[in-house]
């Protein structure tokens, strides 16, 4: 067997800004808007609710639907996730669930359907799908979170705009302007389709959400339908700012424990680690540069869709094992990301995939490669790294050296003692 680095134990600061009462804000945040202007009681209003793992997403959604009562309306939930949750009904309700998104603890119905309603077509002929229940409410309540696209650069990614077209699009809306993105820029589609809804689905507001490199929430923001283009690029750009990211800019071999959809839309955040542009290397200008990823499980609230495996080289069997073909293959077409859902090279092992995977690395080496070994993409303040690293986290004023180096252990499977899990 190859002799292995040493690694020792790194925690990492980042900046931390934080709502300490999610709800309450929200509850604020509606108030300015004054949305007793507009929604009357008795009227029904749908709120979206995504397929992403956002912090405290319960507690938020639950604030919404409260301040919709208090007005005196009908608020229930529709899950918008497009594709997500095998493109079914029953797999989206499945999906908001398992976040912790019910009936009994929102106080309100879900009324999951992947039924859609074509409101117009856009200036570029596209036909604009939206979901039946939420077409059919007298209002609409669009949240989700705004983040860095794990596809997509520009000064609207991911946020109240994607999810009024891909998310309340369904899986037929999905599919739909995820093909026009072949021959139409995303901010483009984005902006076209996301102004056709704001104007004919009666769209009534935003709640938008960042969060801060600890996975908690940074800010919440209730925002006009007609303010929603400009208050979300800026909203981008604090995101960006407070993403979280690996410390170092060179890596030769990324372990990381688990991906899936509520960590990333591709399983693990492709601009944590420099896999934007190009599947299987970080482009001229993008960092970090990380040559070889092994992945070592998939979440249990990714009801098994594994999309983002085919972005690494390495795997254990297991996660095989724990992938819904279908799901994931259905997850990789829709968006237009085949290679997302192919397969990379997979062992019983963490020993056989560590040891092959470092002597794919160039001429280092192995026990001089610069390893690191993650949770995932989300939780970045502790990691594990090689000892290639040490004399440069000495000098570092964020970084925190927590142990000495130590041989990495394993059980006698061969696999990895203890995880980040």
């Amino acid at each position: 067997m190859t002799c292995l680095p040493r690694v020792f134990r790194l925690r990492q600061t980042f900046p931390r800004p934080r709502v300490h009462d999610p709800a309450a804000e929200v509850h604020a945040q509606l108030a300015r808007l004054r949305l007793d202007e507009v929604v009357r009681p008795g009227q029904s209003v749908a709120i979206s609710a995504g397929s992403r793992g956002i912090a405290n997403i319960t507690e938020i959604t639950r604030a919404i639907v409260d301040h919709v009562r208090s007005l005196g309306a009908e608020p229930f939930v529709v899950p918008a996730m497009g594709s997500h949750g095998g493109g079914t009904a029953d797999g989206q309700r499945r999906v908001i669930e398992s976040y912790g998104l019910t009936e009994a603890s929102l106080g309100c119905p879900i009324r999951s359907s992947i039924d859609t309603v074509v409101v117009c077509q856009t200036k570029e002929g596209l036909p604009v799908h939206f979901d039946r229940e939420a077409f059919e409410a007298d209002h609409v309540i669009v949240c989700n979170r705004i983040k860095p696209h794990t596809m997509f650069a520009g000064e609207i990614e991911s946020g109240l705009m994607k999810m009024m077209l891909i998310g309340l699009g369904n899986p037929t809306g999905a599919r739909i302007y995820h093909r026009a993105i072949e021959d139409f820029s995303f901010d483009q589609i984005v902006r076209s389709v996301a102004t056709e809804v704001i104007a004919k689905c009666r769209v009534v507001a935003g709640v938008a959400i960042v969060e801060n490199a600890y996975d908690e929430t940074a800010r919440v923001e209730a925002v006009r339908p007609k303010a929603m283009e400009s208050r979300e690029k800026e909203l981008l750009r604090l995101a960006k700012q407070w993403i979280t990211q690996l410390p170092f800019r060179y890596v030769d071999l990324l372990l990381i424990d688990r991906i899936g959809k509520e960590i990333s839309g591709v399983g693990f955040d492709v601009n944590v680690v420099g896999r934007k542009f190009v599947d299987h290397r970080a482009a001229a200008d993008e960092f970090p540069k990380v040559k070889r990823i092994a992945l070592r499980g998939l979440t249990p609230d990714s009801h098994g869709n594994a999309v983002g495996v085919g972005l690494a080289e390495f795997c254990r069997s297991s996660l095989l094992r724990q992938m819904d073909v279908r799901a994931t293959r259905l997850n990789a077409v829709t968006s237009g990301h085949v290679t997302a859902a192919m397969l990379p090279l997979d062992f019983e092992t963490d020993r056989e995939m560590i040891d092959v995977a470092l002597r794919t690395v160039g001429l280092v080496e192995p026990q001089q490669a610069r390893l690191l070994w993650i949770a995932d993409t989300m939780k970045l303040d502790k990691l594990e790294c090689s000892e290639a690293y040490l004399d440069e986290a000495r000098g570092r004023d964020d970084l925190q050296i927590l142990t000495e180096p130590r041989e990495l252990q394993f059980d006698e499977k061969g696999n990895l003692a203890g995880c980040w899990a």
